[in-house]
């Protein structure tokens, strides 16, 4: 470089970034000497393609409204990092763009007549006559990789695709922010198709994987003094390499970290002896995720007291599951599950109390499992939450519906309503489950879940 040139330069202070040239002879040396980059056109994508009579359904409810749903803008982890993009799933799921969704794209429905136009609007690659590919840090190629072209996405997509400076904002426009819209969104998505089913099981198959590898793991998880954090790195390691990320942040909870419900400080040892609970789920390219807890004995066997808990709490799950089928209750299931966690307790002698000071409690045996027994389950962990409770908590079951069932028994290691030998023990088993048409499909029955099956499961993996 020039003195001149070296004078010339944007000094971007505090970034640690390089120093970026703007003299014309730069601009155009860097402009120059690239081959020829041919375009190809994808065909539509399956999730794509699946993606349509969504759309379809949504404009069906909203004639004559104008739509406009963002996929959201990057959010900032600290100073000028990011966190992981990731689309927003109702926009995900009107499109069928996944971890691949350019940030700040929006799908935009324009009433016509009866129905909608709809087009998709993103910021696409700009061209080498332009330094956005080596000086913009947000966009560029150079920083970021290329980015796709309108023609590309549209149709990979099956959308027409627009530049994003020619979106128009208009007054009245309808958001994601809109709550009658999110309800709607959401209770659209309660019953999965085909495509999503799909996508569902594959999350699931990986999933499974992941506690392999774990349980295979387990002579360098019990030797390190933070083993549940090296239970988190070998579920990411299968996550990332078989899916795109997490579904959710990994519950490692060994010993008494059972019974903090959502515990994902994963600081603490995994000792031989002691039960670890895991609570993990892959999430795919799409977005779909899976959510499996399976409580595995560290050492490889149960002992009598945590085998006890242990089948109480998978004797909760077989009856949830012997319920679930078309017409009945979401609600149900939950209550199919706690009426053998009452009956558990109460053969246990639980709680330890005089009687006068139960006078009036109702439901004693909620101290010792206090989250719900399912949710949905789909693009989002937690699917469907802002559908009315007449849809979903009291609303009756389907075919195509997935959810979760996961009862569990937490006995604190300081409570004193439990036997001594019950304290710091945690026991949940959670698996995927989808209404079918006369009945119920565990698509995580792969997975060991019997305390026998665990146990061969651990030996196995272990030989």
């Amino acid at each position: 470089m020039q003195p001149s040139e070296q004078r010339d330069v944007e000094l971007e202070t505090g970034s640690g970034r390089t120093e970026i040239p703007k003299t014309d002879a730069f601009k155009r040396y860097i402009a120059s000497g690239w081959a020829d980059r041919p375009e190809h056109l994808p065909p539509v994508a399956p999730l794509a393609a699946a993606a349509a009579p969504r759309r379809a359904a949504l404009s069906e409810r909203y004639r004559g409204t104008r739509l406009v749903i963002e996929a959201g803008e990057p959010k900032v982890r600290s100073n000028d990092t990011d966190y992981p993009y990731r689309a927003h799933s109702a926009f995900s799921w009107l499109t069928g763009w996944g971890d691949e969704a350019v940030a700040g794209a929006v799908l935009v429905f324009e009433p016509a007549g009866d129905a909608h136009d709809v087009a998709l609007y993103f910021q696409p690659a700009a061209g080498r006559d332009t330094d956005e590919f080596y000086a913009n840090a947000a966009i560029g190629e150079f920083w970021v990789g290329r980015r796709p072209s309108l023609a590309e996405v549209g149709a990979s997509l099956g959308l027409v695709a627009r530049d994003i400076a020619d979106l128009e904002r208009r007054e009245g426009d309808l958001t994601v922010e809109d709550e009658g819209l999110a309800r709607d969104l959401a209770e659209l998505r309660l019953v999965k198709d085909d495509a999503e089913l799909a996508e569902l099981r594959a999350a699931v198959a990986a999933t499974k994987q992941g506690f392999d590898d774990v349980i295979a793991a387990l002579p360098c998880i019990t030797a390190h003094e933070r083993g549940e954090r090296v239970i988190e790195g070998v579920f990411f390691t299968r996550a990332r390499s078989e899916g795109s990320d997490l579904g959710y942040g990994t519950i490692a909870a060994s010993g008494p970290h059972a019974c903090i419900l959502h515990w994902t400080r994963n600081d603490g040892p995994v000792v031989p002896g002691d039960l670890v609970l895991i609570d993990a789920g892959v999430e795919l390219p799409s977005l779909y995720t899976a959510d499996i807890t399976r409580t595995l004995p560290v050492s490889g066997t149960f002992s009598p007291v945590q085998r006890r808990i242990y089948e109480a709490v998978l004797e909760a799950a077989d009856a949830a599951f012997a319920i679930v089928k078309p017409g009945i209750r979401f609600r149900d299931v939950h209550a199919a599950a706690m009426d053998v966690i009452a009956r558990r307790t109460a053969e246990w002698g639980l709680p330890l109390l005089p009687a006068d000071r139960l006078e009036g409690v109702e439901r004693a045996d909620r101290r010792y499992m206090v989250h719900g027994t399912s949710h949905h389950l789909g693009l989002d962990v937690h699917d469907c939450a802002a559908a009315r409770r007449e849809l979903y908590m009291d609303g009756v079951l389907e075919p195509g519906m997935v959810f979760t069932i996961e009862p569990g028994l937490y006995f604190q290691p300081d409570d004193l309503t439990v036997p001594e030998e019950f304290r710091g023990i945690g026991v949940r088993i959670e698996d995927d489950v989808v209404v079918t048409a006369d009945g119920v499909e565990n698509l995580s029955a792969g997975i060991p879940r019997t305390a026998d099956d665990v146990e061969a499961w651990i030996a196995s993996l272990q030989a």
